[in-house]
């Protein structure tokens, strides 16, 4: 089960209104299950109000200071900015090249942020709900 702390939280969800109406992205580093480092990237998909597409050169960086860091890849985030109850679209599902990650989506159309968590198979075309924790250490 993913850990998240209230901050790591906080980030993300404040990563997705900074962005909003477009949709937002990011990787979530760390090790085992336990978040340690938010990774936002900007989203340079085409259309970035329905879609989003990490910029290349941002993700490869991230995934660098990962690797320096013995971090491992533990979840992708992104936001659906007019969804209340956020799900996996299909091109999410299609797209889902990291089947060891969580998927991460938050929805900003209800009066509060709702984040759900994910584990998607592109090649299944699937998608399952997990449970994520929040830990304040």
């Amino acid at each position: 089960m993913l850990k998240l702390t209230s901050e790591q939280l906080s980030a993300i969800i404040s990563h997705a209104q900074a962005t909003n109406p477009e949709e937002c992205c990011g990787l979530i580093g760390g090790e085992v299950d336990a978040a340690h480092t938010i990774y936002k990237l900007n989203n340079r998909a085409a259309n970035p109000l329905i879609t989003y597409e990490a910029a290349p050169e941002e993700l490869f960086a991230a995934q660098r200071q990962m690797r320096d860091r013995g971090e491992q890849l533990l979840a992708i985030y992104h936001s659906h900015p007019r969804a209340s109850d956020p799900l996996p679209s299909d091109t999410d599902v299609r797209l889902a090249y990291y089947p060891a990650a969580l998927y991460l989506i938050v929805g900003l159309a209800a009066a509060q942020p709702v984040l759900h968590a994910f584990r998607l198979s592109e090649k299944e075309h699937s998608w399952e709900q997990v449970e994520y924790e929040i830990v304040d250490e």
